[in-house]
């Protein structure tokens, strides 16, 4: 199984980091894909996917760090996505919810960042929250440019799920589609295999039943059977598809046979 967005290198995992990737292998997550969000943690992600078989890294500058993106980090981000284990740009985008960095400047970064993975032709992971009209109107300026795109940890309704399907890219599904009248749920429920994939976003959005604990990659089979049981599938069916739906974003299919 894959889990396809997480956040290893979080303090929050100091001191059980092992444990914690060990846990994983027990539960038998054959690939876990750290999330970059500034130049430090895309730095420490790509760490992390040297050190460990499992781990691939994305990086990038996500919108509440938009005000420490200048022509540094983006040079130093240019030269971490060539890196072998670094699998795609993010995670960018807009967050209007915290607002931790002015509007203007969040999509000035989220530009950037969409012609540096349209130059590098890398997928794409999209953080959203409260800005989806504004994000998904920029995204479609660079439709012709990029190739992978994911909504990660979807919160969006069907609609909008549907205008983004429409350009040929997907969804991810976390702990929140086990919530009790989690929005989230239909959308799973309506979406294509194909465009889904399953996280964590550990160590946040822990899924029930260990819903207040500390999430850890582990935890992605229980998204993936509340998954199942929304579609009246086994988990393995479900496991099987958006696993391949990971390897084929993430540009890993060779790597899995």
């Amino acid at each position: 199984m894959i889990d396809s967005h997480c956040h290893l290198e979080s303090r929050q995992y100091a001191g059980i980091l092992e444990d914690v990737v060990a846990r994983a292998r027990e539960a038998n997550i054959g690939v876990m894909v750290n999330i970059g969000t500034d130049l430090p943690t895309s730095q420490q992600s790509l760490a992390l996917a040297e050190r460990y078989e499992e781990i691939y890294a994305t990086v990038g500058v996500h919108p509440h760090s938009a005000t420490e993106f200048d022509n540094s980090v983006k040079t130093a981000l240019n030269d971490l996505l060539r890196k072998p284990k670094v699998v795609a740009l993010g995670e960018i985008g807009l967050d209007y919810y915290r607002d931790l960095s002015p509007r203007d400047v969040q999509k000035r970064v989220f530009r950037e960042q969409l012609e540096m993975a349209a130059v590098d032709n890398v997928p794409v992971v999209i953080h959203v929250r409260e800005s989806f009209a504004d994000a998904f109107a920029i995204l479609s300026e660079y439709s012709a440019k990029l190739s992978d795109v994911v909504f990660h940890c979807f919160s969006e309704d069907v609609a909008a799920a549907c205008k983004i399907f429409d350009l040929g890219w997907i969804i991810s599904v976390g702990g929140v589609v086990t919530y009790k009248n989690s929005s989230m749920a239909e959308v799973a429920k309506f979406a294509p295999l194909e465009s889904m994939m399953l996280e964590t976003d550990s160590p946040y959005l822990t899924p029930v039943p260990h819903r207040g604990k500390l999430n850890e990659p582990a935890h992605v089979r229980f998204v993936c059977q509340k998954v199942a049981e929304l579609k009246g599938l086994t988990p393995q069916e479900v496991e099987n598809k958006t696993d391949m739906t990971a390897r084929k974003f993430y540009r890993l299919v060779e790597t899995f046979g």
